[in-house]
């Protein structure tokens, strides 16, 4: 029983902790815009392998990453650099198609897995949540079952959201048909994500 529990809690804590806009989601968004289901499917996977071992950090060092000053006080700025970065690759890549970038975008799992890796949200995200659920009692993760049952729901949680979102931008674009315009929201989102925490980790630095 304390199997499926902890597989059901952290899929449904995956699913919708994955919802906000990210670098991960409004990718997966842009591959549905294209039309690029199965190179979402790769992405999807991609991304959602590298949730486990944010996932198995956050379990095995939580103490060690809410008392690490430099982790707590810089994850603002790494997510505002990533997000940045990301949106401007997204936009370039769109006006100024190169034989690089579409190769970057139609490698799904390879881009998935290096948007994963560089996503700032995850370990943080894995953090509290496995903190919160240990005071609730609500997951037991004492034996090496438990805790691989935990870390399957944090990836499967994810990639049910990844899908969703692809498959409903799909269907979005599939509706509208004015291609460019929309497929470049993703990356207009990403950017003023990215500027909202950079100004954010500006005045949190002067204060």
């Amino acid at each position: 029983m304390g199997v499926i529990l902890s597989f059901v809690i952290s899929f449904a804590f995956s699913f919708v902790g994955t919802i906000p806009p990210g670098t991960l989601n409004l990718s997966i968004i842009q591959l549905g815009l294209d039309k690029k289901i199965r190179t979402a499917w790769r992405f999807g996977i991609a991304a959602s392998i590298v949730e486990y071992p944010y996932a198995w950090l956050a379990v095995k060092f939580e103490y060690l990453i809410t008392s690490s000053p430099l982790i707590t006080e810089n994850i603002q700025l790494i997510t505002a650099i990533v997000m940045l970065t990301v949106g401007v690759l997204t936009l370039w890549t769109a006006n100024k198609p190169s034989e690089l970038g579409e190769k970057f975008k139609d490698s799904g799992f390879r881009r998935g897995i290096l948007l994963g890796i560089l996503n700032p949200l995850a370990l943080p995200f894995w953090v509290g949540t496995t903190a919160y659920l240990r005071g609730q009692h609500w997951i037991d993760l004492s034996t090496t079952l438990n805790l691989h049952a935990y870390l399957l729901g944090a990836s499967l949680g994810a990639l049910a959201v990844f899908m969703l979102f692809a498959y409903l931008a799909q269907r979005i674009i599939s509706e509208f048909q004015q291609g460019d315009r929309v497929k470049k929201i993703p990356g207009y989102i990403l950017l003023a994500l990215g500027s909202y925490a950079f100004v954010r980790y500006l005045v949190l630095s002067f204060l």
